[in-house]
């Protein structure tokens, strides 16, 4: 018999601001993460603009012998879960550990820890690499010490779909729980990759905005000027809950997940299809599986990357899907303030999307000055909106044509 999964705590470490009511409030109010890169010297590099998170202190969440040992992607990640068990307030015991699972998402994993000691062995030697690095970089760690963390003992995963990990996370999490692997899921992504390699490997495939000048404008999903996606880190998570278990312990209800699709493109390594046909049957999966009719639609958080590219066929796919439905749908890419986290997008834009349905307010796409021609459906332009949105899709599609998206609903009972 398959079980209701509600989203029951929610969790943020963004550009925008770390945890949910900091980073919420900039989202509804249009305000963005995008500055110059402070990690690193950008001088030889043709991209000099990203969205760093630039309030986080892992002093607030764990001692600092820890923080020495944890690669930045899983310092994110494990605050986020953090934030998001403490606001569900559900606590693990031994009674009902193995009943509780993490699933994360991750692309890249510890990305500058290998650059740092790829140097060091390059100049001091191999003796030389500490004996944490292989623990700091794998992409599974964000899973593993939320788990060691709070004393989770179901299931324990770690998706690395790229664009697509953080949503995928929250689908199979959904899966789990409604199949009866666990009756409570911590589930997101997390990403921390803005170091020269990653700057420098996406600027290489043109894929980056080189709006240097103007970095808050840099990041313009749907609008005719856009160039590209702003590199971003961060972490999103939720912890999903089978109905009947969050009832009975006073829970308070973000909204039910609805449905999961995911599919392939089986087409480019790093483009979609000019009509976005994997994202449309991924769409098309999440609508079936949830029993939902287009009609039902109420908002779609976008993949909307500010790449020619994505905006295009997004915005293909969801009228593929939505027919004259499409006109009447509010699509927002909060990626336009975030910039775009890769893994951990999925689960960021999850969190935002119980939140939209919660608060029943659609955040804005900024920088949307004049849109394409291409693009021309209601992407909620530079001002959020209060609307009713009592069921709304997150899309998430990543390179290798990847595609991944969550319905979810207002929870009425």
């Amino acid at each position: 018999m398959s079980r209701r999964v509600v989203v029951t705590g929610v969790g943020l470490v963004t550009p925008v601001g770390t945890g949910v009511e900091k980073a919420w409030k900039n989202i509804c109010s249009g305000v963005s993460g995008v500055d110059h890169i402070t990690r690193f010297d950008t001088d030889d590099f043709q991209v000099k603009i990203a969205a760093e998170v630039k309030d986080f202190q892992p002093k607030d969440f764990f001692e600092a012998k820890k923080a020495k040992h944890l690669d930045l992607f899983v310092q994110y990640g494990l605050a986020a879960a953090q934030e998001a068990v403490k606001d569900s307030g559900f606590s693990v015991t031994e009674e009902n550990c193995e009943r509780v699972g993490v699933i994360t998402g991750c692309g890249m994993g510890g990305l500058p820890t290998i650059e740092k000691y790829h140097k060091v062995c390059l100049e001091r030697g191999p003796k030389k690499i500490t004996p944490f690095f292989i623990p700091m970089v794998i992409p599974n760690m964000p899973s593993g010490h939320i788990s060691m963390e709070i004393g989770s003992k179901g299931p324990n995963l770690s998706l690395t779909t790229a664009c697509a990990a953080g949503t995928h996370a929250v689908g199979e999490a959904y899966r789990n729980i409604q199949h009866g692997n666990c009756d409570i899921v911590v589930c997101g992504g997390a990403e921390a990759v803005i170091c020269p390699l990653g700057v420098g490997g996406f600027s290489s495939m043109k894929a980056l905005s080189t709006r240097n000048d103007d970095p808050a404008s840099a990041s313009r999903p749907f609008d005719k000027d856009r160039d590209g996606f702003v590199m971003s880190e961060g972490s999103g998570m939720l912890v999903l809950e089978e109905l009947e278990h969050a009832i009975q312990r006073g829970a308070t209800i973000y909204a039910e997940i609805a449905g999961y699709g995911l599919s392939s493109d089986a087409y480019h390594i790093a483009a979609p299809p000019e009509d976005g046909e994997g994202g449309r049957r991924a769409m098309k999966m999440a609508l079936r599986d949830g029993g939902l009719a287009p009609e039902d639609i109420d908002y779609i958080n976008a993949h909307g990357t500010s790449t020619p590219l994505n905006d295009r066929c997004e915005t293909q796919a969801i009228k593929d899907v939505f027919g004259v439905h499409a006109e009447k749908l509010a699509i927002s890419s909060t990626k336009s303030m975030t910039g775009h986290m890769l893994g951990a997008a999925g689960g960021i834009e999850a969190v935002f999307t119980a939140l939209s349905i919660h608060e029943q307010f659609a955040p804005p796409t900024i920088n949307l000055k004049e849109a394409s021609p291409e693009c021309d459906l209601d992407y909620v332009p530079n001002n959020g909106r209060e609307m009713k949105i009592s069921v709304a899709l997150t899309n998430s599609f990543g390179f290798g044509g990847t595609n991944a998206v969550v319905a979810m609903k207002r929870y009425e009972g």
